[in-house]
């Protein structure tokens, strides 16, 4: 094999207009197209990303009711302790109790939903990286042996590895941080504002500042 050809033969590398050698860090050259494809990808699976969606926003729900619930124990014992100082009454610590109870619940059905949530979008990446492999096995069988000779045995490797867990940690890590924020972020907004609205909107101006 003389110089210039095979794996590791000097002047490789993928190359661009007049010749230039790429790096392997660049961009696709089509974003779109790209994502497209991906989105193509993920419809086979739309049913489980679905189901993961909804446990990801019933758990980042259940997360936001619960402080508040919890301050309807913090009303309740105050106000008892208000009674009892005043001699017109006691604290309730049944009701305190009850309340508690239903804060536990809710912690405790936020974290089943966010466990099945991730085995679910960790079962779709899983099965949709093995299939990006085994397509991208059966591309490279086919390629011609140019291709070899002016491809680098790094950026092959990559394409199986790196883009491919790159797929992967989005789907099942960067999907699901994405969907809790936002959900996180309309949950607390509303939150806020049936507590008080006046205060609400005092923070929101703030915030900017």
């Amino acid at each position: 094999m003389g110089p210039g050809r095979g794996p590791m033969g000097p002047g490789r590398g993928p190359r661009g207009p007049g010749g230039h050698m790429m790096g392997s860090g660049e961009k696709a050259k089509d974003f779109r197209k790209a994502m497209k494809s991906l989105l193509l990808y993920m419809k086979d699976y739309k049913i489980g990303i679905l189901v993961a969606i909804l446990f990801a926003i019933l758990s980042t729900i259940a997360t936001i009711v619960g402080p508040k619930t919890l301050g309807k124990a913090t009303t309740a014992l105050f106000e008892g302790i208000m009674a009892q100082i005043q001699g017109t009454g006691s604290v309730d610590f049944d009701a305190i109790g009850r309340i508690i109870l239903i804060v536990l619940a809710l912690y405790v059905v936020s974290a089943l939903f966010s466990y099945i949530q991730g085995w679910l979008m960790a079962n779709v990446s899983t099965k949709l990286s093995y299939r990006l492999r085994k397509e991208l096995s059966e591309k490279l069988n086919r390629m011609p042996l140019k291709y070899f000779d002016n491809t680098t045995q790094g950026e092959v490797l990559s394409h199986f590895t790196n883009d491919v867990d790159t797929v992967n940690q989005s789907l099942s890590q960067s999907l699901r941080q994405l969907i809790t924020s936002i959900v996180t972020v309309i949950g607390v907004a509303v939150m806020m504002f049936t507590i008080s609205w006046q205060m609400t909107l005092v923070a929101f101006i703030i915030i900017p500042l």
